[in-house]
């Protein structure tokens, strides 16, 4: 099976969130999608292994915030690669309450549903919403995946859908001298020597967390 045929389908970046009992959480998604136009209704998909997951079931409501192309791409290693078990993920993220859901200031806009009804797959909660509100913040592009990975160079959360375990790449003649990868998201820095200053683009990680191959 070539599952690099899965990365044609399209997918969006999107911030799931939620509450936890009165805390903000949420995490990544890239499946979303709608399914009825009336009434409303567009379906998610999280991993069982996300904290969010247990929380939309123990409300019953969750928001989808969609992501641009020129949201911080710090807004994925926050969302993305930590989990709201352990981290108060909006304590240092703009946000703004909507329907009684927390919802990303920096996006495109947000829909905010009531969960009428759920799927398990193995991995997966599908999650069937009604759309209970949904507005614009700004007209602008929205991030998805493919934009994500062939251009910012971000890597899928192993919780994701997308996630495909990588195989570490032929060394060639042209390749560069070096390859720093962060042990936190995966992001690649290619070049002779990491600046001791750099953070990655896509968690925000310090150089220390990077390994050189």
């Amino acid at each position: 099976m070539n599952r690099s045929t899965f990365h044609k389908i399209s997918y969006g970046v999107y911030v799931v969130s939620t509450w936890d009992h009165g805390r903000a959480t949420g995490c990544i998604a890239n499946s979303v999608m709608q399914i009825t136009s009336s009434p409303a209704t567009i379906a998610i998909s999280i991993n069982h292994d996300n904290y969010t997951n247990t929380c939309i079931k123990d409300l019953g409501r969750f928001a989808v915030s969609i992501l641009a192309q020129n949201s911080d791409p710090s807004l994925i290693g926050t969302f993305g690669f930590q989990s709201g078990r352990d981290a108060d993920k909006f304590s240092e993220t703009k946000h703004r309450i909507e329907d009684g859901l927390p919802v990303i200031a920096d996006s495109c806009g947000y829909l905010t549903c009531e969960v009428i009804n759920q799927m398990e797959t193995s991995t997966h909660t599908i999650f069937l919403g009604e759309v209970k509100g949904a507005e614009l913040f700004e007209n602008r592009e929205p991030l998805t995946y493919a934009y994500y990975h062939n251009v910012i160079k971000g890597k899928s959360p192993k919780n994701a859908p997308t996630y495909i375990a990588e195989e570490s790449p032929a060394i060639t003649s042209e390749t560069p001298l070096h390859r720093f990868t962060c042990q936190v998201c995966g992001y690649v820095y290619e070049g002779e020597v990491l600046p001791a200053d750099y953070t990655c683009p896509i968690c925000q990680a310090s150089a220390e967390r990077f390994e050189k191959r």
